[in-house]
């Protein structure tokens, strides 16, 4: 090679190879190994061999993907409802994506994330004002908390008794 050349870039010899060295950076769900892989340019029956083998291989699997995705939303202050919705763009099943985040977190812990963050959000401001609790409340309802998760942290930050949301 004379100087000033780059090397070139080889073409991974296979589907399987490109998929065993994607999977290798994160976990990824079928669709997205399959969309990767057929953008790369890759036959779509080479592609569909290769995703079967690394699933029977278990080097690829939506469930453990769903459960990483979820624990590394959550624990960036996402709340269920937005990572249902995030699981969901996957193409991952309802139950897949509800067991992902029931192992992300339990339902009491979802309480305690949503009153860390909006502690965190609140800083030095009044709770019991009622601008600062609807700005709260909008923040967390945007990170994807239930209503009722919100109803409750707005009520234990006011030390006031927890606000009814609406029916």
């Amino acid at each position: 090679m004379t100087e000033g050349e780059q090397p070139k870039r080889r073409r991974p010899a296979s589907a399987l190879t490109r998929a065993v060295a994607l999977l290798a950076r994160r976990e990824h769900s079928a669709l997205e190994l399959k969309r990767k892989l057929l953008e790369r340019g890759f036959a779509a029956d080479e592609v569909e061999a290769a995703l079967a083998r690394l699933g029977e291989q278990g080097l690829q699997d939506d469930a453990r993907f769903a459960e990483a995705l979820a624990r590394a939303r959550a624990s960036s202050g996402r709340g269920p409802l937005r990572l249902k919705a995030e699981l969901a763009q996957h193409r991952l099943s309802e139950g897949l994506a509800e067991r992902a985040i029931e192992a992300a977190e339990g339902e009491k812990a979802w309480a305690e994330r949503a009153l860390a963050l909006a502690s965190r959000r609140l800083r030095s401001e009044d709770p019991s004002d009622p601008r600062v609790r609807r700005r709260l409340a909008d923040f967390l309802l945007r990170r994807g908390f239930p209503q009722a998760v919100v109803w409750e942290v707005i009520g234990r930050l006011g030390s006031l008794p927890a606000l009814d949301g609406p029916d």
